[in-house]
């Protein structure tokens, strides 16, 4: 399996998951289409879906040119009613229920956030095994058996926040309540079973309240596994179910 980040930040958030065979999941929807044609080398014969989170912008502003392109949305209901789009092409998953997109199986949860019905996701593949991608919460009621990658939020530091949004209550506030710290992050963590787990992969973190060195020093520290700070055009090609 194969993770290529396309973005990963407040200005647009993509990843596109790639087995050996060439099908491709998309995962948020957050940057020009056209970006995301580019990564395929404009061929999306074998882009099996795309699932969004949530209507925020810099996670869903693609999905109108993705449908018009015959990429099939998946999202809770609450989000495809925030993105404000008919389209046959959107497709309501339900919470806990499994949706089979080609060999990815998808399980949908909720997550906390500003928005309609946010959720996170459990993806298994084969080749990959059990990833977690949990991004755009306050913090996960749920722990998950059997992990085998991660792609989690490390936003911002409670430290460099109260530092430099001493001023600006309003957006302190928004940050905490609709984001996870990366002290909530490492809680996550260490409540879940870690033992299998390749690679962490540290996503949406803010380019002002964030220091992505000492996050990823702080990850590896603490969970003694492979931490990768996730950056625009990132491949990871070994994102599988065993490390090598």
């Amino acid at each position: 399996m194969r993770l290529h980040i396309i973005n990963s930040n407040s200005d647009g958030n993509c990843y596109l998951f790639t087995d050996n065979n060439g099908e491709t999941l998309i995962v948020e929807c957050g940057v020009r289409f056209e970006r995301i044609k580019q990564a395929l080398n404009f061929d999306l014969s074998k882009v099996v879906g795309c699932l969004v989170t949530h209507e925020h912008g810099d996670h869903c502003k693609g999905v109108k040119d993705a449908v018009k392109s015959g990429i099939d949305i998946y999202a809770t209901a609450g989000t495809i009613k925030g993105l404000k789009c008919i389209h046959h092409r959107f497709n309501a998953v339900k919470k806990g229920g499994i949706y089979k997109l080609g060999p990815f199986d998808v399980i949908a949860f909720d997550t906390h956030h500003d928005v309609n019905e946010p959720c996170g996701f459990l993806i298994k593949h084969p080749e990959m095994g059990t990833t977690l991608f949990l991004t755009d919460t306050i913090y996960c009621n749920y722990q998950f058996p059997g992990l085998n990658n991660i792609l989690i939020e490390a936003n911002y530091s409670q430290d460099i926040i109260d530092e430099k949004l001493a001023g600006n209550r309003f957006l302190r506030n928004r940050v905490i309540q609709s984001h996870m710290s990366v002290e909530t992050c490492l809680e996550t963590l260490q409540a879940n079973d870690l033992r299998a787990v390749n690679n962490i992969v540290l996503i949406h973190l803010s380019d002002r309240n964030s220091d992505a060195k000492v996050f990823k020093q702080r990850i590896e520290d603490a969970t003694l596994k492979t931490v990768t700070i996730a950056t625009a055009g990132l491949t990871i090609d070994n994102f599988n179910i065993h490390p090598f």
